[in-house]
C-alpha cells in the first residue's frame, strides 16, 4: 500500500515520518521504491516536515512530475 497513487502518471507519492530514517526503514524504503520501478512507476518521497512547512514547493515538484508524464509520448 503506497500513500497516494496516480494511475494515470504512473506516479507514487510516500510521504516519510520518523521511522523511514533509520537504517532499517531506509533499507525498507529502497527496496520497495525498486520494486515499484520495476512495474514501471515513478516514486518521490517527501518528508512529513516538508509537507508540514513546504507545501507550496511539494505541490511544485508533484506538478513537474506529473507534465514531464504527460510529455512523454505513449
Amino acid at each position: 500500500i503506497v500513500d497516494f497513487y496516480c494511475a494515470s502518471a504512473k506516479l507514487v507519492i510516500e510521504l516519510d515520518g520518523q521511522h523511514h530514517f533509520t537504517e532499517q526503514g531506509k533499507h525498507y524504503d529502497a527496496e520497495r521504491s525498486q520494486i515499484l520501478n520495476s512495474h514501471g512507476l515513478r516514486v518521490i518521497r517527501f518528508t512529513n516536515h516538508d509537507v508540514d512547512t513546504k507545501f507550496s514547493q511539494v505541490c511544485d515538484v508533484i506538478h513537474h512530475a506529473i507534465s514531464q508524464t504527460e510529455a512523454i509520448p505513449k
